[in-house]
């Protein structure tokens, strides 16, 4: 096979898989329970934004809007998923949540980048799109 075919046919299966993620929507929610299949394995095939939360927490109920606005917008680029610490409380330990909002972005199994508090929408933007880079 030649080096432009190898190339096509990586293209034409990224594609595939962006299409079946989208079949499934970009943004979900996780708990301890299926963390590991919604975020961890997920990972491995698109980067996955987790934006830990609370629905007592303001700064949260600011940031969430946000960032599902840009999980449309994105189209597949990254998925977002929410994770309520309240109800999820192994996960928010193990990944040492102290402060919420706490985005943290994973790629093929481990986080790659994160930030914690409500931050402009300009901000998340920027943050996403360094992080998106192939």
């Amino acid at each position: 096979m030649d080096e432009i075919e190898r190339i096509r046919q990586k293209k034409l299966e990224e594609m595939k898989a962006r299409m079946e993620i989208l079949k499934k929507g970009t943004k979900r929610e996780a708990t301890d329970s299926d963390f590991q299949e919604n975020v961890i394995e997920l990972s491995s095939k698109v980067p996955v934004v987790v934006d830990f939360w609370a629905p007592w927490c303001g700064p949260c109920l600011l940031l969430g809007p946000v960032l599902e606005k840009l999980a449309d917008e994105y189209n597949g680029k990254f998925v977002l998923v929410k994770v309520n610490v309240g109800q999820s409380p192994a996960v928010s330990q193990k990944y040492g949540i102290m402060s919420i909002p706490s985005v943290k972005m994973f790629k093929n199994g481990k986080i790659v980048d994160e930030f914690i508090g409500a931050i402009p929408e300009s901000a998340v933007r920027r943050w996403l799109d360094k992080n998106l880079k192939e």
